[in-house]
């Protein structure tokens, strides 16, 4: 048979409606991740893009792997030079980003005018907020979501991520991937093979 590939983001071990299914915390939802895949002998292989792999050590500062942890994770970048995106996928992504930054202009006018009657704080908090509502929720917006999506791509690897824009492309590329509250319990029906 052979091996399943899974592709994981940051998200799956920092978003805490998503890590608790597998610890109290990022790291020990880390560790227990790799463990738990560790215990399926073989079945399934992890791949974390090098750069997602930095992320990860910068937000999990006391990350220690166990040896058999470490061995199921493999580390390294896609073939960046070697793959092909469709290019209906670069007019939509980049009709989406137009649409955005017309939202977000939208958003800084409302926050001018807001200045007139609200206090600075309130006006900024509003700001950051809904800029960041309108520009990055539901988009690919970092080489490490970038390099998820490639690495997946190449490996025909099933991706594991919280971030809704890494799913909406994964979805667009007919990626296979799992809805994050389902990680643990798919994993656990690995075991029944």
């Amino acid at each position: 048979m052979e091996k399943e590939r899974l592709v994981p983001d940051t998200s799956i071990f920092t978003n805490p409606d998503v890590y608790v299914q597998f610890g109290e915390d990022p790291v020990e939802a880390f560790k227990n991740f790799l463990l738990m895949v560790a215990e399926l002998e073989g079945e399934i292989a992890v791949y974390i893009p090098t750069s997602v792999f930095e992320e990860l050590k910068r937000m999990l500062r006391e990350i220690k792997l166990p040896p058999k942890a470490r061995s199921v994770l493999k580390v390294r970048s896609p073939k960046k030079y070697e793959l092909y995106i469709p290019a209906f996928l670069m007019y939509e992504f980049i009709e989406d980003i137009r649409n955005r930054i017309n939202k977000g202009l939208r958003v800084a006018e409302e926050a001018v005018k807001a200045s007139t009657y609200k206090k600075p704080e309130e006006v900024l908090k509003f700001l950051r907020r809904r800029y960041r509502e309108v520009l990055r929720e539901g988009v690919v917006d970092s080489k490490e979501d970038l390099e998820i999506i490639l690495l997946s791509l190449e490996l025909d690897a099933i991706v594991l991520s919280a971030d809704r824009g890494v799913l909406n492309m994964a979805d667009k590329l007919g990626l296979r991937f799992l809805e994050p509250k389902e990680i643990r319990e798919t994993l656990e029906g690995f075991k029944s093979w």
